[in-house]
């Protein structure tokens, strides 16, 4: 191994949002990498974030930010409606970055950002940190390994209980709605089967439900897609759901397996598989699917390691999502303008 692909990464975070304790700082902590920059709207915020979480220093903007030649890497966490534009922003910058999903608000921003990317020639990854845990990749390893036989049906299932009424994932304006906090997770491990199905997922129908009060934002949708192998997929996504559902289900000629929560493995790391020798439980570990995640993408930019999800990825979810929104009666999100 080189010096320089040992060497830490340099991350700069934009806002001072509570996941990036979860996604990033202990991720970068466990793996020795530096925090070396935060900037928010209130510039208290982002001291109290820095002072909890041992960031080096606060920038005084987001500009600030992006234009600090120590910053490589930009790490963003903001709501839904911020991620094209600062993406774009970051990555004009000459910076790698990191976005929380989804990418932009729509497939057309997503385009964008994509070409922005090529033109960089930097590292843009979106944070699906689920598809690294070996849960997930224990999915695949069985449909790898013939046990289950040929897929015939993949069904997920995310959903959370309601956040409060001003949270930004309710706000249209700011890019919410059930499908892009939460069903993009359900779509996205769908087209991560494609080797196994002869291709990419279309949308067969889709239907949902609006949030009362909140116009055009999606409480629920569900989706119905089908592969060019035949195989079938069913993805539910609720956002004011009684508890917890983040399964993943997929059935083959000879058996099951079942993932219960795909997407935070690190509250429960359960593959169960069922075929004709019986049910079994394997258990595939707690530590956190983020940590694995910021090493994957590290090692993209360190040592060029190859990386399933690029901005390309980025666009086909993206256009499959605003697929769903249209096909279920809703306008894909609007674009969010940033000021210079």
């Amino acid at each position: 191994m080189s010096e320089t692909s040992r060497e830490p990464l340099r991350i700069g975070v934009l806002g001072a949002a509570r996941i990036t304790g979860r996604a990033l700082i202990e991720p970068a902590r466990a793996t020795g990498h530096r925090v070396v920059a935060v900037a928010a709207r209130d510039r208290s915020r982002a001291e109290a974030f820095a002072a909890e979480h041992g960031v080096e220093r606060v920038a005084g903007s987001y500009a600030e930010l992006l234009a600090d030649p120590e910053v490589e890497v930009v790490y963003n966490p903001l709501a839904n409606g911020l991620h094209g534009p600062w993406n774009l922003a970051a990555l004009a910058a000459g910076k790698h970055v990191l976005s929380e999903k989804p990418s932009a608000s729509n497939a057309e921003e997503a385009a964008e950002v994509r070409e922005v990317a090529a033109k960089a020639g930097t590292v843009f990854m979106e944070g699906f940190h689920y598809l690294f845990h070996p849960v997930t990749r224990r999915l695949h390893e069985l449909l790898d390994s013939g046990e289950l036989g040929d897929l015939q049906r993949v069904e997920t299932m995310v959903a959370i209980g309601a956040p409060e009424d001003t949270d930004p994932r309710w706000s249209l304006p700011l890019a919410g709605g059930a499908m892009m906090d939460l069903g993009c997770y359900g779509l996205h491990a769908q087209r991560m089967l494609a080797p196994w199905t002869g291709g990419a997922p279309s949308l067969v129908s889709a239907q949902g439900g609006e949030r009362a009060g909140t116009p055009g934002v999606d409480e629920w949708l569900d989706a119905e897609l089908a592969f060019p192998s035949g195989v079938t997929g069913s993805a539910r996504c609720h956002m004011a759901y009684d508890g917890l559902d983040m399964g993943c289900r997929i059935v083959g000629t000879k058996g099951e397996a079942l993932a219960p929560n795909f997407v935070l493995p690190h509250l429960d790391d359960r593959v169960v598989v069922r075929t004709a020798e019986g049910e079994r439980t394997e258990r595939l570990g707690t530590r956190s699917s983020y940590t694995y995640q910021l090493e994957a993408f590290a090692a993209r930019v360190r040592e060029g390691a190859p990386l399933a999800l690029d901005a390309d990825d980025a666009l086909a979810t993206m256009t499959l999502i605003d697929e769903c929104y249209r096909a279920a009666g809703f306008e894909p999100r609007p674009r969010t303008t940033i000021g210079s």
